[in-house]
């Protein structure tokens, strides 16, 4: 990847647009900058591209299908199966890259976008005192950012190992060891059936709101499918659609202790919460391999205290509790972000307040991530010429 070289107070006609992030959506809207014509420098942090993923444990294969989650410009290759594999989807990431001459600077972190004295485009601050002025800037820093872990009281007097999810790799470490997985999304349940499948001798999950367990592809036809068609159906309408096909498909896991929710499936996804894909935890729970317990309400004397006053003692406990988008720093400033920290507007919209700022990947959506990541590439590249009316610099050739 290229090291900064580019220069930090070019005059308005030659600064391009700055993407922050080298994932897959901002290297997704650096190809469909670069397709109409549009130099676009994509800052990464890491010293490669697609480094949340280098960090995501070894089992992972995505939820959604190859075909549904390419990016604009170069499909995945058939090899990588139907539902490719974490390290494939790296791989693909760096020839993503190289395929399209993507101008990708690494080492390079941004810790506030303002806009540039002149009013005519943003200044970022970054590593090495970097001052960077864009003609427009899209933040792609992701969904998944900043590790989140509860502030429970007396967790400093557990005794046992304490991870978070994102510092979990394999199971191996956990064999023979009784672990507590906390927090029942897709990560906190993969987790719990990897480590039965590695020979942890006892796994509990820790749930405090039962979540909606999908099938990820029922009769060979994937729960995405699904997703995408739904998705722009109204809420009310797919909550009712989706309660009995849970019903008929999913097996009633209450005598386990994993109650159906309470809750509309697409209410909660509206709320930040995807589905669980089924990947093993249906059998594992009524086999009893993965026990269901109550939330975590905090730690006394290396025990940890359950919602409903069990006291457990396990060996390991790995906090599958989410994450923080972090934005509060880069952006907070500018009154583009909500009470929860998430972007007002995505896409092809722009703050009202902030024209020429633009973000991607900060929802969770029931169709697919990389799908809409997809999507939102070729909009905001659409939305950037448009209303840069010719103020970014274009690419020879």
């Amino acid at each position: 990847m290229a090291d900064s070289t580019a220069s930090t107070d070019p005059s308005p006609a030659d600064r391009p647009v700055y993407v922050i992030g080298g994932g897959p959506g901002g290297l997704a809207v650096a190809y469909a900058l670069r397709a109409r014509g549009v130099r676009a420098v994509v800052l990464e942090r890491s010293d490669r591209v697609g480094a949340s993923w280098r960090r995501h444990y070894d089992r992972l294969r995505l939820h959604t299908t190859r075909r549904l989650s390419s990016l604009p410009g170069l499909p995945m290759p058939r090899r990588f199966g139907r539902w490719p594999a974490r390290d494939d989807v790296v791989r693909y990431l760096e020839t993503y890259a190289e395929h399209h001459r993507l101008e990708v600077v690494t080492g390079v972190e941004v810790s506030r976008v303002e806009r540039a004295p002149d009013d005519a485009g943003w200044l970022l601050s970054a590593t090495g005192g970097r001052r960077l002025t864009g003609a427009a800037v899209v933040v792609a820093t992701g969904h998944n950012h900043t590790p989140h872990v509860p502030d429970w009281p007396g967790r400093d007097t557990y005794t046992g190992e304490f991870l978070h999810a994102s510092a979990y790799r394999a199971p191996a470490p956990y064999a023979g060891r009784d672990v507590l997985v906390v927090g029942a999304g897709n990560t906190g349940a993969e987790i719990a059936v990897d480590l039965v499948e590695g020979g942890a001798s006892r796994v509990r999950l820790s749930v405090r709101t039962p979540p909606h367990i999908v099938r990820r592809s029922t009769a060979g036809w994937p729960a995405q499918y699904t997703g995408v068609l739904v998705r722009r159906l109204p809420v009310g309408l797919v909550d009712r659609l989706a309660r009995p096909l849970a019903r008929i498909s999913v097996p009633d896991l209450s005598a386990h202790g994993l109650a159906r929710p309470g809750t509309g499936l697409y209410s909660r996804v509206t709320e930040g919460a995807v589905p669980v894909q089924d990947v093993g935890l249906i059998d594992a729970v009524r086999r009893g391999r993965v026990e269901i317990v109550a939330a975590v309400d905090g730690f006394e004397a290396g025990k940890t205290i359950l919602a409903d006053g069990t006291r457990i003692a396990p060996d390991a406990v790995i906090a599958a509790t989410g994450y923080r988008r972090g934005l509060e720093g880069l952006v907070g400033h500018l009154g583009v972000l909500d009470a929860h920290g998430r972007p007002t507007a995505r896409a092809a919209r722009t703050p009202r307040n902030a024209p020429g700022l633009y973000f991607t990947g900060f929802t969770n959506p029931i169709s697919g991530m990389l799908r809409e990541l997809a999507i939102d590439a070729e909009l905001i590249a659409k939305a950037v010429v448009k209303q840069s009316a010719g103020a970014v610099p274009r690419l020879p050739g």
